[in-house]
């Protein structure tokens, strides 16, 4: 990484940011439905086990699908394309659930939330990291983290304020179609304005000519963290079903674990670049311990929990894409990153589906799993660092 001195007219800065602005919107739309999807399948009959698979098999499918997307990208070089029909299909299906009736077509429209992010999701990571050789890997997605997640952070408010209103869940929804033209609107000004983004890698780079141990190391270590995270919608089905938060606080809980998940994902980012791996193990010892706070703790205690929460997102958003983007091939970076998600989201789905049904029957089994299964990523990542070192790989393809 470079160290000189950025300006706002630095087109890696400026691609950085203007895509942020596009996640920012993004993110107000499917983060604001996001925060009473549990509840408004809970309101059309869905129990706490059908939620739970149902958010699993959601990001199963989102991480699953990234790596057709990326793979086609590489293969085809319609990167904008590809982006643009996993927008529109990630954004149109929020406001689409103000007009369901039934929990199955409900849940439909979820997964398809779900698969439309994961189309576009290699292809907006694997441009963003044409500009990490200018402003570091952890920097730049940590920036475009803290941009995503404060529309994260605003989505879940707006829907507050509707319910404090006297609004229902569809009216939050519909209120959501406004950010997401918005988003779209972004995202031709970015495309309009930056028609191939592989200009802005420096023109020394260096990359491997294939996928290394630490990469598929880095892989299963990710699986295992992704399987202890749990959804909002499985969370937020908790607290509002047992009573510990009454609902018209939910999303406002969303939005502030949202702001720790902000503040963590610059920190995090900046300590990346400088030290690496040990601040991937203090992370994720951190984020391991919200379980219990949330499903044993009191309302404060269960508030805390979600702020650990948050930190954990943090990790999703700005740590493991870093981790990424150190370990991308030659010609195949979408395809490396779909490949990473796909085993992520096999983690998380494998999670989901073990965390829905231990909920049914012991919690305290459900919370020695999450923990147990995101603190056994630790020596994997510590390999994966190791294997690295080892391998000789040149400084400029970390």
């Amino acid at each position: 990484m470079t160290n000189r001195r950025l300006k706002i007219s630095d087109p890696a800065l400026r691609f950085v940011l203007i895509m942020g602005v596009v996640n920012l919107f993004s993110d107000m739309t499917y983060e604001g439905g996001a925060s009473i999807n549990g509840l408004f399948l809970g309101t059309l009959g869905a129990s706490a086990a059908t939620v739970s698979i149902v958010a699993g098999l959601g990001e199963f499918l989102g991480y699953s699908i990234r790596l057709i997307s990326g793979y086609i990208s590489d293969k085809t070089g319609r990167y904008w394309l590809i982006t643009f029909i996993g927008y529109v299909i990630n954004l149109l299906a929020v406001p689409a659930l103000a007009l369901v009736g039934s929990w199955p077509v409900a849940a439909a429209l979820v997964l398809a939330e779900r698969i439309g992010r994961g189309i576009r999701k290699p292809t907006v990571e694997s441009m963003l990291s044409y500009t990490t050789g200018t402003l570091g890997k952890g920097w730049v997605y940590a920036l475009n983290s803290a941009l995503d997640e404060t529309g994260a952070a605003l989505g879940p408010l707006i829907i507050a304020l509707v319910l404090f209103l006297k609004g229902n869940y569809r009216t939050g929804y519909a209120i959501l179609l406004a950010s997401t033209l918005l988003a779209l609107t972004s995202l031709a000004v970015a495309r309009i304005t930056f028609p191939v983004p592989s200009d802005m890698e420096g023109k020394g780079s260096v990359r491997s000519v294939g996928f290394t141990t630490s990469y598929w190391l880095y892989m299963v270590g990710a699986s295992f963290f992704a399987a202890g995270l749990m959804s909002f919608e499985f969370i937020s089905y908790h607290l509002s079903s047992t009573k510990v938060v009454a609902e018209q606080w939910i999303p406002i809980l969303l939005a502030l674990s949202t702001l720790v998940g902000i503040i963590a994902s610059l920190v995090m980012g900046k300590l990346y670049d400088r030290v690496g791996t040990p601040i991937v193990i203090v992370s994720v010892l951190i984020s391991a311990a919200f379980s219990p706070l949330v499903f044993l703790g009191t309302p404060f205690v269960a508030v805390a929990g979600l702020m650990l929460w948050g930190v954990g997102y943090a990790i999703q958003d700005t740590l493991l894409k870093a981790i990424v983007a150190g370990e991308l091939p030659e010609g195949r970076r979408n395809l490396a990153f779909g490949l990473f998600y796909t085993g992520y989201g096999i983690g998380w789905l494998l999670g989901s589906i073990i965390t829905g049904l231990l909920y049914e029957n012991s919690r305290s089994y459900l919370i020695g799993f999450a923990v147990a299964i995101q603190v056994a990523s630790l020596p994997l990542f510590v390999l994966a660092s190791r294997a690295k070192g080892q391998s000789g790989q040149p400084a400029a393809a970390r």
